[in-house]
């Protein structure tokens, strides 16, 4: 199986209610962050050798998934587009301001300040997300100015980079209807899914903790 979508928006773009439209829509399963909290040991690894330039066997990260989207996939989202050149991209983007108060609400405090007793496994984690992160956020993420500005930068980038004709641009407010067209695929009848807000997000934390 290959990856028939890939996602280059940053987390907090909507990239929940992305993967679960794109189940809907390829009838298989689609990595997210969440998806690599199931398999750190075993991943973690091979996103941290990504982070560090080196050569991935992607099919053994995705292997039995259709699409992945969110981080850390957003991150390495020009490896992943060389190795799968047939899949679409998509990328979800949101305005900066709005951006940056929901992720220094939700996943950048964790990689901000971390909590002092995580397991090797989440320390493992955490130390192959920042790896990530430099590239990203080449002047840090620790307050307003500079990590809106690698936002935007980061989908100047992916606009720049991938061809009009692989690419979707796209805001969770727009729903089933762009994804469909760009994938070819009807407009299922039920509500778009709207999925993991800043409130179910402390919630699942506060769970986990």
């Amino acid at each position: 199986m290959t990856l028939k979508v890939i996602g280059a928006g940053l987390g907090r773009t909507g990239t929940m209610s992305l993967k679960i439209a794109l189940e809907k829509l390829l009838g298989g399963p689609c990595y997210h962050m969440t998806e690599l909290f199931e398999h750190l040991e075993e991943h973690t690894p091979l996103w941290h050798a990504a982070a560090r330039g080196e050569q991935v066997n992607w099919d053994q990260v995705f292997a039995g998934y259709v699409a992945a989207v969110d981080e850390p996939a957003a991150t390495q989202w020009e490896s992943l587009a060389s190795y799968y050149p047939e899949a679409l991209v998509v990328l979800s983007v949101r305005d900066p301001d709005s951006w940056w108060k929901s992720a220094n609400s939700t996943i950048l405090p964790v990689k901000q300040n971390p909590p002092g007793d995580m397991s090797p496994a989440r320390k493992a984690w955490l130390e192959m997300v920042l790896e990530n992160y430099k590239v990203i956020y080449p002047d840090g993420f620790y307050e307003k100015g500079p990590a809106t500005a690698a936002f935007s930068a980061h989908i100047d980038k992916v606009k720049r980079s991938i061809p009009a004709e692989r690419l979707l641009i796209w805001e969770v407010s727009q729903g089933w209807e762009p994804l469909c067209k760009a994938l070819n695929m009807p407009v299922p009848e039920e509500p778009f899914p709207r999925s993991n807000s800043t409130e179910e997000f402390r919630a699942r934390r506060a769970k986990d903790i």
